[in-house]
C-alpha cells in the first residue's frame, strides 16, 4: 500500500454550496438514460443497497448538485447491489452511452482497478468516491477521512468507558474486506483502541458490510466472552445495528457501548433511545457537492487541483463529527441534517423530548 500524504481538508464550514462556488458555469443535471445532452454525461456508480445512504442521500444529492452546475448535463445512476461484475458492466454501459466522467464508489476496490484503467484508456475521467482504489491511480478522489473516522469513533467510546470506570474488553466489527475504505476505518479503530487499556477480545471484517453477518458474528462472540464485552467498535451504522440486534437477542443488559458511522436515521433513533453510543455525522451533501463540482470541471476539460494526494491520486478529504446523545440535538437537528418529524416517531417521542428534540 502506497503511503498517503497526510494533509487533510478540515474547513467544512468554508465549503461553499455548489451553486455559489461555480455560479459562472452554465450547467445542472438530470435523468438516467435519455439522449445525449449538450453538457455531457456523468455516470454515478454506487456499490450497495445494504447502506441506505446511497439511494436516500448520495444519488439524489449528487444529481441535484450537477443539475445546478450544469443544466444540460445528464447523470447516469446505477447501484451494483454488492456485485463487482455488475458494477463493471454498469461502467462499461455508461461509457457506451457516452459518459465522459465516472464517479465510482467501488464494490470491490481491488477489482475496480480494471474499471479505472479501462475508462481512462477510452479518455474517460474517473473520480473515486468514498472508497479509494489502490491498484490504479484515478483522476481524483473525494471522501471523508476514513482513517480519521475509525479513530474518532473508537476514541469516543474509549473515553466514555474510562469515564464510567468500566472493566472488560472490546470487539472490533470492521467493514467489507474488499473495501479499501473499510481497511482505513479499521486501521483508525485499532489506533483509537489498541493502547486504551481495554483488551481487544476479537476482530472481524464484515463481508459486503452486511448487518446480518455482523449480527451473526457478534452472537458467536457473546457465547464466547459473555459479560466481558463492554464495547463494540463497529465501522458503520449497519454493522453497529447488527451488533446491537445480537446483544438484544442474547438478553445482554445493560447493553455495551456500540459505535457507528454514517448517521443513518435508524442509528440516530438508537442513540436517542440509548442503544447505540455514537455515530459519525458526515453530511453527504459535502462530498456529493464536491464530486459534482469536480465531475463538471472534468467535463469542461479542466483539471482540478489536489488538496491532498492519496494513493498517487489528487484528492480532497473532509473531516466529520462524532455524534452522541450529548450533541445530537445540535449536530443533527439544529444542523438541519434531519427533522424531528423524520426521526421522532411514536416509539422515540418521549426520548426525543427528554433530549430537547422537537
Amino acid at each position: 500500500m502506497k503511503k498517503a500524504t497526510l494533509r487533510i481538508a478540515t474547513a467544512l464550514g468554508a465549503f461553499a454550496l455548489v451553486g455559489a462556488s461555480l455560479a459562472g458555469c452554465s450547467a445542472t443535471a438530470t435523468s438516467t438514460d435519455g439522449a445525449a445532452a449538450d453538457g455531457g454525461k456523468i455516470a454515478f456508480l454506487m456499490p450497495d443497497l445494504a447502506s441506505t445512504r446511497y439511494e436516500q442521500q448520495d444519488a439524489p444529492l449528487f444529481t441535484a448538485a450537477v443539475a445546478e452546475l450544469c443544466p444540460t448535463c445528464e447523470v447516469i445512476y446505477n447501484n451494483a447491489d454488492s456485485d463487482p461484475a455488475k458494477q463493471q458492466a454498469q461502467a462499461d454501459a455508461a461509457i457506451t452511452q457516452g459518459a465522459k466522467v465516472l464517479v465510482l464508489d467501488a464494490v470491490d476496490t481491488k477489482a475496480a482497478a480494471a474499471i479505472v484503467q479501462s475508462a481512462q484508456s477510452q479518455g474517460v475521467a474517473v473520480i473515486t468516491y468514498d472508497r479509494p482504489i489502490v491498484d490504479a491511480a484515478a483522476d481524483y478522489y473525494i471522501s471523508f477521512d476514513n482513517e480519521g473516522i475509525g479513530k474518532a469513533i473508537a476514541e469516543s467510546l474509549v473515553a466514555k468507558l474510562k469515564a464510567d470506570g468500566a472493566t472488560g474488553g472490546l470487539l472490533i466489527v470492521g467493514g467489507s474486506p474488499t473495501d479499501n475504505a473499510a481497511g482505513l476505518i479499521k486501521k483508525g479503530m485499532e489506533a483509537g483502541s489498541v493502547d486504551s487499556g481495554f483488551k481487544i477480545l476479537a476482530s472481524y471484517d464484515t463481508p459486503e458490510w452486511d448487518p446480518a453477518k455482523a449480527q451473526e458474528w457478534v452472537a458467536g462472540q457473546i457465547t464466547q466472552f459473555g459479560a466481558s464485552i463492554i464495547g463494540v467498535i463497529a465501522a458503520n451504522d449497519g454493522t453497529g445495528g447488527g451488533s446491537i440486534a445480537a446483544l438484544k437477542a442474547a438478553g445482554v443488559t445493560p447493553l455495551p457501548l456500540v459505535t457507528g458511522n454514517d448517521a443513518e436515521i435508524a442509528a440516530i433513533q438508537r442513540i436517542i433511545a440509548g442503544e447505540q453510543y455514537n455515530t459519525i455525522s458526515k453530511p453527504i451533501s459535502i462530498v456529493a457537492n464536491a464530486a459534482a463540482k469536480t465531475a463538471v470541471a472534468f467535463l469542461k476539460g479542466e483539471k482540478p487541483a489536489a488538496v491532498v494526494t492519496l494513493y498517487d491520486t489528487p484528492s480532497e478529504l473532509f473531516t466529520p463529527t462524532v455524534v452522541t446523545s450529548e450533541n445530537i440535538k445540535e449536530i443533527i437537528f439544529d444542523g438541519g441534517i434531519y427533522t424531528a418529524a423524520e426521526v421522532c416517531t411514536s416509539a422515540y417521542a418521549a426520548a426525543c423530548t427528554a433530549l430537547g428534540i422537537k
